[in-house]
């Protein structure tokens, strides 16, 4: 799993800066993520910001006095319009379409600080490739893709009880119905896989509803209480067994220590909530499972998975020859 986190942004957003000509006057970006993006490079370039409504409309996000004489969009000359990433392209070729209806008295260009390996067809310049799957810090709770991800409940959705409040009774149950959420996730979960014993399904169950979480499939510990789930002590073990049988991307865990566990039990990206750290599988665990996957799909596939695997490859090293020449020209 390909992970970039608002540090890399601003690294990459560095280095995209000293690719792009020496003549931007201003930076643009799409709503929303594309914001976050533009306004690191316009911070690198030292030039103002707008988003695309106030290109349309003439109109500069306020800067201060630093540039106060700037304030017409006559004094530019290049104009730079940038999203965070272009995957599809879809949005980028909206906001082309959209601004293809005015008639600006500047140039404009099209950037993106990552892009995927057909992205270069929809923008002028860009940072890095990141190949699918991929995703980032500031949409990982809120990703299209969470319906193929498995996600913790204590430690990620809400916070761990306290010591006080983890009784295996009263107190642990006023926990379950009151706690308050860290984050509710405006897409559907795949698997939310927890902890939590069997029978504190209910207040679970109610909670999720009342916050507004949904969900496809919640996987609780089949154990009478807490002390003979603290005697086995394998929370680790159990959520790599979920993982592993579920048809998932990657794995939300709130511990670095059970995350650690996970990965290397399923040789499968598991991501620390706690620590903000992606933890890929190595490249031999990785390779090892990639072997019996594609084993399994050709069994399964025999005819489609060799041509689908062909023409993958065909289409990478055919994007990867065109950025190059597109770069170079």
């Amino acid at each position: 799993m390909n992970y970039k986190t608002v540090a890399d942004m601003n690294a990459d957003a560095h280095r995209l800066a000293k690719r792009l000509p020496q003549d931007i006057d201003l930076v643009v970006g799409i709503p929303r993520s594309g914001l976050l993006a533009a306004n690191l490079l316009c911070l690198h370039l030292d030039v103002p910001m707008t988003d695309v409504d106030g290109l349309c409309e003439g109109r500069l996000f306020d800067t201060g006095s630093r540039f106060e004489n700037r304030d017409s969009f006559d004094d530019f000359d290049s104009v730079l319009v940038v999203d965070d990433s272009v995957l599809t392209g879809g949005q980028m070729t909206e906001t082309r379409e959209r601004l293809a209806t005015h008639e600006f008295p500047f140039d404009v260009s099209f950037g993106a600080v990552y892009i995927s390996s057909p992205g270069h067809r929809y923008v002028d310049y860009w940072s890095e490739v990141v190949r699918s799957p991929r995703i980032f810090e500031w949409n990982i709770l809120h990703h299209t893709r969470l319906e193929d991800f498995c996600v913790d409940i204590d430690g990620v959705l809400c916070r761990d009880p306290t010591p006080e409040e983890n009784d295996d009774g009263d107190s642990y149950r006023e926990f379950l119905r009151t706690v308050e959420p860290n984050v509710v996730p405006k897409q559907r979960i795949g698997w939310l896989v927890t902890s939590r014993l069997e029978k504190y399904r209910p207040e679970t169950e109610e909670w999720l509803a009342d916050k507004g979480i949904t969900y496809d499939r919640l996987v609780m510990m089949d154990l009478p209480d807490m002390e003979t789930r603290q005697e086995r002590g394998n929370y680790g073990q159990y959520k790599a067994s979920v993982y592993d049988s579920a048809d998932a991307d990657l794995f939300i865990e709130s511990s670095p220590k059970q995350a650690a566990e996970i990965r290397r039990r399923t040789n499968r990206p598991v991501f620390c909530y706690e620590t903000n750290e992606m933890l890929n599988p190595s490249m031999v665990g990785r390779s090892r499972r990639s072997v019996t996957e594609g084993v399994s799909k050709l069994k399964r596939e025999p005819v489609l998975f060799p041509a689908r695997t062909v023409y993958q490859l065909s289409s990478r090293c055919y994007h990867r020859i065109l950025r190059s020449w597109k770069y170079n020209e």
